[in-house]
């Protein structure tokens, strides 16, 4: 950014429509609660300078044609620090949320608590934490806008406490600002780009598709399809022409060959078909992410959104694992179907995989699947290699393409486990019952897929 953004040129980025909340709370009194010198002069100065009377404008707009209630910080009012007005301020917008279903934006630039109202502005994050979950709770979505800075409990709660996070290019965000980080602390570690690196902010956006891009998140998370997704149609096979599901492969080992085929649709190529529009997130929140498993929400061609999970044919990491749970999660929460796209030659087995939790990652991507109330729809579009592809399927409604298995384990690792041969593992294919119809006499799979209709 060529000069700091101020809280009103931050709203009026991606709104032309902002109705401002009024608050009346009058002069501050003496040096604040803890009596610090000067605090009512400098808070006076700060009011001159910015132009605001605190460091957070709150108010009610429309992005993209949804209406939302946003939150917008200027920094210029003693570092956008958050004190007792602030948290009051946020509380209320939060409360005017809940009571009008709209969903939260928050523009933060702040450089954290504010010092000159001491453990009394320290108090003010478990007052934001707290209408951030009752907002949560209220199944309404929260998207965080990262300006510079975004730092210290501002990040803590406003930033990575929202559902979706985007930033602006070249922004500090980070718990630590930048005069209490060490001293050869590599600054590059602090901002956005690295926030996206490491799995904590879903997209960094330039600040003139900002509009665009924020308008697209509010219409897809606000907007649910009903019931359970339809299982996507086959889109072919990699081995032949697809002519339907009674197309049945011969044998366990002409299954596996099919399926791992190079040309064989993955689920990139689904999910272009299957939506007319998506957005997705990124990053497991916990230092990680996975490029072989895509996540995000989508939009139907009835104009309804759609959660989606899906795997890329990789070996699926922690990262991925984490990042499935908590889309998994978040559409739970805003009533919002899933589909998840199964294709994995199972879960990843390196040092640093199990370094990284891959056990208690799938755990919890098992648990998210079991425990949600919204439908989920699951179709198997390649491998489907033993618990680290299960963990994606939803118990009794799994679909199967024809070009695709499903197996308790690889046969190549079945016929180790068994210390067969490895040129054995073609016919330990066959044993293990892998195919499609298989699948479908075992009760493994609701059906077997049809390609596209004709014409």
């Amino acid at each position: 950014m060529t000069h700091p953004m101020t809280a009103r040129e931050a709203i009026a980025l991606v709104t032309d429509d902002f109705t401002e909340l009024s608050f009346s709370e009058g002069p501050l009194e003496g040096d604040g609660p803890i009596g610090w010198p000067g605090y009512s002069a400098a808070h006076g100065r700060a009011a001159d300078r910015s132009g605001e009377s605190e460091s957070v404008i709150c108010g009610t707009g429309a992005i993209g044609g949804v209406p939302v209630v946003l939150l917008s910080f200027e920094f210029r009012f003693l570092g956008g620090s958050i004190g007792e007005r602030t948290g009051a301020r946020a509380a209320a917008a939060h409360r005017l949320a809940r009571s009008r279903r709209l969903p939260v934006v928050v523009l933060p630039a702040t450089g954290g608590s504010r010092m000159h109202e001491g453990m009394r502005a320290l108090l003010q994050l478990q007052v934001i934490a707290r209408e951030s979950a009752l907002t949560r709770s209220a199944g309404l979505p929260q998207v965080a806008v990262l300006r510079d800075p975004t730092t210290g409990g501002g990040w803590a709660t406003l930033g990575a406490g929202s559902d979706v996070v985007l930033a602006l290019p070249g922004a500090q965000v980070g718990f630590a600002g930048s005069r209490v980080r060490p001293a050869d602390a590599d600054p590059a570690a602090y901002t956005a780009e690295a926030q996206l690196a490491h799995g904590h902010v879903d997209a960094v956006v330039p600040p003139g598709e900002l509009r665009a891009v924020l308008g697209r998140w509010l219409t897809l998370l606000t907007r649910p399809a009903e019931g359970p997704v339809p299982p996507p149609y086959a889109l072919g096979t990699g081995g032949g022409p697809l002519t339907g599901a009674a197309a049945a492969v011969e044998s366990g080992r002409e299954a596996v060959a099919r399926t791992r085929h190079p040309d064989r649709p993955r689920a990139p190529a689904y999910l272009d078909a299957h939506f007319t529009l998506r957005a997705e997130i990124s990053g497991d929140r916990c230092g990680g992410t996975d490029p072989g498993m895509l996540c995000g929400f989508g939009q139907g061609p009835d104009g309804r959104t759609v959660a989606y999970a899906a795997q890329c044919g990789t070996a699926t990491r922690p990262a991925g694992f984490r990042t499935a749970t908590r889309l998994v999660r978040l559409a739970d929460r805003l009533g919002v179907p899933v589909l998840t796209l199964v294709d994995t030659p199972g879960a990843a087995n390196d040092p640093q995989a199990e370094r990284d939790g891959a056990g208690p990652a799938i755990a919890a991507l098992f648990e998210a699947v079991a425990t949600a109330r919204v439908p989920i729809t699951s179709l198997l579009v390649g491998e489907g290699g033993s618990g680290g592809a299960l963990a994606l399927a939803a118990p009794d409604n799994t679909w199967a393409t024809p070009d695709s298995y499903f197996s308790v384990i690889a046969p190549e690792l079945a016929a180790a486990i068994l210390k067969r041969a490895p040129e054995e593992a073609d016919s330990t294919a066959d044993l293990l019952r892998l195919r499609p119809r298989d699948l479908l006499s075992l009760g493994a799979v609701r059906g077997i897929v049809d390609g596209p209709p004709s014409g």
